[in-house]
């Protein structure tokens, strides 16, 4: 039995809509990985980028859990000495709900060119209302 390996041509993406209301953070990030990495259809090849197209909305009203929004913070270093910045959970959701997600996210796709390539097909937005209604994505 040899072993398939798909082609340009045997690749058929889709479009999804996911709505982040109420879903708590971890969960959504986790799912939507699988989507964009193509892990949830038999043509699953971990080379390859298979995965389809995610559109989510309502970034702004996503769930967490726990102690997290004041207890978690976001780090950053600038590579200049005393450069380092940290922002509360809780005022990275109010200033940019959509950093969060797409920072969650990532940290569960491949840290590779692989991964660079995936996280290009993830449109993340904070209302409703997105651009993509001309490519009928499907609700999930």
């Amino acid at each position: 039995m040899k072993t398939f390996i798909p082609r340009d041509h045997d690749i058929q993406r889709e479009w999804l809509l996911v709505d982040a209301t109420g879903v708590p953070l971890g969960r959504l990030a986790s799912r939507v990985a699988i989507y964009l990495r193509g892990k949830h259809r038999p043509i699953f090849t971990p080379h390859l980028d298979t995965g389809d197209f995610v559109v989510i909305v309502n970034a702004d009203k996503v769930g967490v859990s726990g102690n997290k929004l004041d207890q978690k913070s976001y780090f950053r270093h600038s590579t200049h000495p005393g450069g380092w910045t940290m922002v509360p959970m809780r005022r990275a959701l109010t200033e940019k709900p959509e950093w969060v997600v797409r920072k969650a996210i990532w940290g569960m796709l491949p840290h590779n060119p692989l991964g660079r390539q995936m996280i290009k097909k993830l449109k993340i937005y904070s209302g409703t209302a997105h651009p993509h209604a001309a490519q009928n994505p499907k609700t999930v």
